[in-house]
């Protein structure tokens, strides 16, 4: 796990003093070591701080040249099956030396090409020279894991981890991207392909680009998340899931240094250490938040946590956050958060423990709701979708009926939400959208001004979008599971992860999100009998307590919203998410001028909160 950057000039002008300033202001993602490369011709330089995670020796260190010289990489990532991909190297061609999986990718690549990306299982985003052709190839994974950002000026292309990296080169523009600034008022997040600044874009997951004196390629994407919803098959055997989780844990518990785990009161973090304590020989080591705002409330995970870590007899620490440690943190938290965001601070703080204690990876449920039908969207966006159609088969009556209860001339009380229910959730992709977003199209424009508001929802295209991501999906089960991936868990929750626990040097492992999981359920997932949270929740040999299994699902929460409101003397509801969402906003976008606590009377979401803090 590691920061990466790089930079390819057509002048062959690349600036050594640029690209060292981009890698060292990513420090934190890789304390370890720092290396730079630049070709002879002053055509590309490449820029890495390494994490070291899998063999440890300087042999390790980037970025890494191939033995004939031809190729250099800049990797950041892990490869969990690459023992397994080396043995398929021929040893006449590939001399391996440094024990590490960077060195086999490279080797892959060098036999393979692109097509490598594909075989490769794990988390990734890496950039690899061929000093032969000329070219340049940049990819990220199939499930957007590990982040990848880009900047092209015509004469120059950069790319980095992180996109506050890339602003510090010359020549970027900034100037706001309007999808990017709607959709964080829509979703809470940025799009999967844009960040706030025009000049900037993520490398969408599951592609990769060629730059070279030709130019930049357009992404071509080797895979899709939605994909393996594509087929519909039979229910999984509760012994193959089984299998197929083991495996999964086992593959992500490789490394030579001691892995830890996340462990909340849930069934997902439960089944996590239950089948982990399988695998292992010594004890898992895990680590649960507490609250003094939730002892003794349904929100305080620890007492739970405490008798699943007892009975798996995992290593245990429980550690209190407190308003005043928040209070002292949040410049700390704002400042890592490369874009804006309304998750991530639970993230933030859990990894902040697991470093603390010593430890540089960890395990996280992170997946598991969304490939085993775990949000209450599975049953709520199929059973809106199905109502609303019902009641708007006149042409036009959805916008009209909006337009009335948004015009002030009825009661006030009604909810954004509900006002939009016939125009959009006549449809799985509509309902879903009103099930996820904070605020609704037409609110936006009161934030941002109509003529950013126009163009980012033009660009952003909400339901199209959404719909792109559902085509040649059939049932409304896989359609919503592919929806709360492609979404909500790529573009939040991993986005989130990443810089929340890269901001202390910690890696941050998912194996709920997993090729070879993805493999064996999706079929299933898009079947008549989809695997449920229970299924995944029974597949240890150990049983879970009766005190996970019986648990209302409540999320990993964090009293966040209070202490802001606390903290700051405002009026800040603890059930919203849009004036924290604002919050964030004011502070990422100061000079907007957006109020952190407008007087805005409507302050219901409707249809269940869009995230959890």
């Amino acid at each position: 796990m590691c920061g990466i950057n790089g930079a390819f000039s057509r002048d062959g002008k690349v600036s050594r003093s640029e690209l060292v300033k981009v890698r060292d202001s990513m420090a934190v993602r890789g304390p370890d070591a720092s290396g730079e490369w630049f070709s002879p011709d002053g055509v590309v330089g490449f820029g890495h701080r390494r994490l070291a995670i899998i063999g440890l020796s300087e042999l390790g260190n980037q970025p890494m040249v191939s033995p004939d010289g031809r190729y250099i990489i800049c990797f950041n990532g892990e490869i969990y099956n690459y023992r397994e991909l080396a043995t398929t190297l021929d040893p006449e061609k590939h001399t391996l030396r440094t024990g590490t999986d960077t060195e086999v990718v490279l080797a892959l690549f060098a036999e393979h090409g692109a097509k490598c990306c594909r075989m490769l299982r794990g988390m990734f985003a890496f950039a690899i020279w061929d000093s032969l052709k000329k070219e340049l190839f940049v990819t990220r994974d199939l499930t957007g894991i590990k982040p990848l950002y880009y900047a092209q000026n015509g004469r120059d292309f950069r790319f980095a981890s992180q996109v506050k990296s890339l602003l510090l080169c010359d020549g970027i523009d900034s100037a706001p991207e309007a999808a990017a600034h709607v959709a964080f008022f829509l979703y809470g997040r940025c799009p999967i392909e844009k960040t706030m600044y025009r000049g900037i874009k993520a490398l969408p997951p599951g592609s990769y680009i060629t730059v070279s004196e030709s130019g930049i390629s357009e992404p071509i994407h080797f895979g899709r998340i939605s994909e393996y919803f594509h087929t519909a098959g039979g229910p999984i055997e509760q012994e193959e899931l089984r299998e197929v989780l083991l495996d999964s844990m086992r593959a992500h518990f490789v490394a030579d240094v001691p892995v830890s785990l996340f462990l909340s009161a849930g069934r997902d973090s439960a089944t996590m250490l239950a089948l982990a304590s399988e695998v292992r020989e010594e004890p898992i080591h895990a680590v649960t938040l507490a609250f003094d705002e939730f002892k003794d409330t349904p929100d305080d995970e620890s007492v739970i946590a405490r008798e699943i870590a007892e009975l798996y007899g995992a290593n245990h620490t429980i550690r209190s956050v407190s308003r005043n440690e928040f209070a002292g943190d949040i410049e700390a938290i704002l400042s890592s958060m490369d874009q804006p965001t309304v998750d991530g601070v639970n993230s933030f703080y859990v990894s902040k423990v697991t470093a603390e204690l010593g430890v540089k990876v960890a395990l996280s449920g992170v997946g598991a709701d969304e490939i085993f039908g775990g949000y209450p969207s599975f049953r709520q966006v199929p059973k809106l979708a199905r109502s609303a159609k019902a009641m708007s088969w006149i042409p036009g009556m959805g916008v009209g009926t909006r337009r009335l209860l948004t015009s002030g001339l009825l009661p006030k009380g009604v909810s954004p939400k509900t006002a939009g229910l016939l125009e959009y959730g006549g449809s799985i992709e509509g309902a879903y959208m009103l099930r996820r977003a904070l605020y609704m199209p037409w609110e936006i424009e009161r934030i941002l001004g109509h003529d950013m508001t126009l163009e980012g929802i033009q660009e952003l295209d909400p339901i199209g979008r959404l719909r792109r991501i559902t085509a040649n999906i059939e049932s409304a089960h896989a359609k919503v599971a592919a929806l709360e991936l492609s979404n909500f868990m790529i573009p939040q929750l991993l986005v989130d992860s990443d810089w929340a626990s890269m901001a202390h040097s910690l890696e941050l492992r998912t194996p709920f999100v997993d090729r070879e999981v993805l493999n064996a359920v999706g079929s299933a997932v898009a079947g008549h009998t989809p695997p449920t949270k229970r299924d995944m929740a029974l597949t240890p040999k150990i049983p879970l307590p009766a005190s996970v299994m019986n648990r209302p699902k409540t999320g990993f929460s964090v009293p966040v919203r209070q202490w802001i409101a606390e903290l700051n003397g405002i009026d800040l509801p603890s059930h919203s998410l849009r004036d924290w969402a604002r919050f964030i906003y004011s502070r990422y976008v100061p000079e907007s001028g957006v109020s952190v606590n407008p007087k805005d009377t409507n302050r219901r979401g409707g249809f269940g909160q869009a995230a959890t803090l």
